[in-house]
């Protein structure tokens, strides 16, 4: 990753890791679950050398980056203060956000909260998801999908680790990176852990061995429980974040999605983005992009096109 260069940072009482390069102004990237700073590569290429600070964190409790204890340390509020805290290390007054998966839910926490900071938003595969304030979400998660649910599989301390440990970190991951099966996705207890069996022959032509020995190698350091602990504050963000109960996001937003993405394809997700109810909850909703014959990771298995739209919406503003 020729170029890249690396350095921690003092964030709201942890150490991050970061990953930048280029001059001009600042984008900003967040990876998803269970990714890294690396997660972005391309982008981080691509966009420093169209002359942009490209910057890439590995998030609270991932890779070089401080893992704290308390399943609470991952709470929204303190993820979006250690990325406020990095802005302002930075020396930025705003930056462009580009965030996929769990970076994406914090992406538009990120928005909700200090849209003084955010130019554009250019969101991977996570659309806005309104707060119902009737129902916490993982009661809504068990009564449509079940215990099953990846989600709800995910919450008890200890037990989705211990079967990640079984099938092994690089297998895990694989596992995750190349699932092609629409969602939602379904995790049938005693089974090992195995997203789709029709998946783990040979690696896609967008994750090399190496690609996967790299982020292998951080998630056997760190363990996969720091980025599990977002799942497990789902129900906590719902009840820290009443106040903003029909809250809309006001910043211009970029949405991109593939059409096999996991998330894209778990029901009533299509309907909610194209038949008004994203607009109506993100009015400046400017775009949205849906990738052909791409999964979820699609910033990785489509990483030209990804770069691409994020420079065309940015280089407007």
């Amino acid at each position: 990753m020729e170029g890249i260069e690396h350095r921690m940072v003092d964030v709201n009482g942890i150490k991050m890791h970061i990953a930048e390069k280029g001059q001009g102004p600042v984008v900003l990237f967040l990876h998803g679950f269970p990714e890294l700073w690396y997660s972005w590569r391309h982008q981080i290429l691509a966009l420093s050398s169209l002359g942009y600070h490209a910057v890439a964190p590995d998030l609270r409790g991932y890779g070089d980056t401080d893992a704290p204890t308390s399943i609470s340390s991952y709470n929204c509020f303190l993820i979006v203060g250690d990325l406020i805290a990095l802005i302002d290390s930075l020396g930025a007054d705003q930056v462009f956000l580009v965030a996929h998966d769990w970076g994406a839910v914090i992406g538009w926490y990120l928005c909700l909260f200090r849209p003084d900071r955010i130019k554009a938003y250019v969101c991977l595969s996570v659309p806005f998801l309104p707060r119902n304030p009737k129902i916490k979400p993982l009661d809504a998660w068990r009564a449509h999908f079940g215990e099953d649910y990846y989600i709800c599989r995910f919450q008890e301390p200890g037990k989705i680790e211990a079967e990640f440990a079984e099938t092994g970190t690089a297998q895990t991951l694989k596992s995750i990176f190349t699932v092609r099966k629409p969602g939602p996705p379904i995790l049938p207890k005693g089974k090992g852990f195995n997203l789709d069996p029709e998946t783990q022959k040979a690696l896609p032509s967008w994750l090399s061995e190496e690609d996967l020995a790299y982020y292998a190698s951080k998630f056997e350091q760190k363990g996969f429980t720091g980025g599990l602990n977002y799942y497990r504050n789902f129900n906590l963000n719902w009840e820290l974040t009443a106040a903003w109960t029909g809250a809309q996001v006001k910043v211009p937003v970029k949405f991109i999605v593939g059409d096999i993405d996991l998330v894209y394809t778990t029901p009533g997700m299509k309907e909610y983005i194209h038949n008004g109810g994203f607009k109506k909850d993100v009015p400046n909703l400017e775009d949205v992009v849906v990738m052909e014959g791409v999964a979820h990771f699609n910033n990785q298995e489509s990483a030209e096109e990804t770069s691409n739209h994020i420079y065309d919406f940015i280089k407007k503003f």
